[in-house]
């Protein structure tokens, strides 16, 4: 089995506590060398000067790619824009350009009168800079908001066709979602990388709740097997012997990439990395 290429998401912290786990979260996952990491953007731009912050700080002191996210939530097209400046001023050349989840309690995305109306508008506008390296989501199952899946891979391509460079995905539970997904996109001729991401599953009863909110298929198999896991305290086991499995399948497939949903909890993902193959290369220099 080939060794894939990898990398991380983190969030930014919106506590004392929380920013101890993503430093010890960063500390723990850098020496895997991967080839980026990004930082979420929180509903509603909610996270906006914590997650520039964040982004800064793992550039600097770690030394890692930072892919920032940015959204076009709660803010005018200057305000955004103003946003990805400063990452290129602090030195970022990635973004994950998105259009961003509503702000608690609204029901559905509303463009600020001012702002950028959707994904592919910002896309063009940080494309239209020559300053970055554009990534943006992808769905393998339909996106809650959308008529079907064929319009979510048309709305892909546009997105792609806009200036993005590659595209990752929700994430999903069995491989042949993946599969299914990557086929049709090259059918519809997106020529771009797809990098799957990766859920390790830390919490099972959260994750189904997340999940049944995103529209992402619940196996049953999957379900029957962490209620035993749960009676006999093998959880943790579980999961990692799920998550790795799910990525050797995709390696078999020829996937190259993979994208770990870590929620700066790096354990279960740095043990399923190793499991593939993917060992510390560098010494940890420079920690906060």
């Amino acid at each position: 089995m080939a060794t894939p290429r990898i990398s991380f998401e983190f969030f930014p912290p919106q506590s004392l506590d929380a920013s101890f786990r993503l430093w010890d979260t960063a500390q723990a996952l850098s020496p895997l060398s991967p080839e980026f990491v990004s930082v979420t953007y929180g509903a509603g731009g909610t996270t906006r000067d914590l997650t520039h912050d964040a982004v800064a700080l793992i550039h600097k002191n770690y030394g890692l790619k930072v892919a920032a996210h940015l959204t076009c939530v709660n803010a005018t097209r200057a305000e955004t824009m103003e946003i990805a400046e400063k990452y290129a001023a602090a030195g970022v050349s990635e973004i994950v350009a998105l259009r961003g989840d509503a702000p608690k309690g609204q029901d559905k995305f509303t463009a600020h009168p001012d702002g950028f109306a959707n994904s592919i508008e910002l896309i063009e506008a940080l494309a239209d800079t020559g300053k970055f390296k554009i990534r943006v989501g992808a769905y393998p199952e339909k996106h809650p908001e959308a008529a079907d899946q064929n319009a979510d891979i048309d709305y892909l391509k546009r997105k792609i066709d806009a200036g993005a460079s590659s595209a990752i995905t929700q994430f999903f539970f069995e491989a042949d979602t993946f599969f299914r997904f990557r086929d049709k996109c090259e059918k519809a001729g997106i020529t771009a990388p797809i990098i799957p991401g990766i859920m390790p599953i830390v919490s099972w009863s959260g994750l189904k709740k997340f999940a049944g909110n995103i529209g992402t298929t619940l196996p049953t198999w999957l379900d029957d097997a962490f209620s035993k896991a749960k009676r006999d305290d093998r959880e943790t086991l579980l999961s990692s012997a799920v998550c790795t499995e799910l990525c050797s399948d995709l390696i078999d497939g020829g996937v190259e990439d993979l994208h770990f949903y870590t929620l700066n909890r790096p354990e279960l993902t740095r043990d399923v990395c190793h499991a593939l193959g993917v060992t510390p290369k560098v010494a940890l220099e420079n920690v906060a």
